[in-house]
């Protein structure tokens, strides 16, 4: 065992399953029907939605079993961009702050990958 594989476990695990915690509001909304949300990058609200549920919700499912990681990654790192830069741009600092901690989590997983302890890991052994 290598600390980096423990270390990429750990932050895909944390990372993911706290971020499913705020996408978990919005999948219901999609599933519901409901299609009302914001549209901080001008390409309408239900799309918006769409995106945000892909990178709040189900790129972290993906993530927390370790399934192509490094692309996985990318979603959530890019709406929390979108949150801290667009759609908090305007609030103090403490508004911006988790955004940008999120994004800095799911860029160090983008960097490091799977690791040892997860899907892909197990699939390339196949």
């Amino acid at each position: 065992m290598t600390y980096s594989n423990l270390a990429s476990l750990i932050i895909r695990l944390s990372f993911s399953t706290m971020l499913l915690t705020h996408g978990w509001g919005k999948f219901n909304r999609l599933i519901s029907g409901n299609l009302s949300f914001g549209d901080p990058i001008g390409i309408g609200e239900a799309p918006s939605l769409v995106l945000a549920v892909i990178g709040e919700f189900v790129c972290p499912i993906l993530l927390i079993i370790g399934f192509k990681s490094r692309i996985n990654a990318i979603p959530p790192a890019i709406t929390m961009l979108v949150a801290a830069l667009i759609v908090h741009a305007d609030d103090p600092w403490r508004k911006m702050e988790f955004p940008l901690l999120y994004f800095f989590g799911f860029l160090v997983i983008f960097l490091l990958g799977s690791g040892e302890y997860s899907l892909d890991w197990k699939l390339k052994k196949v």
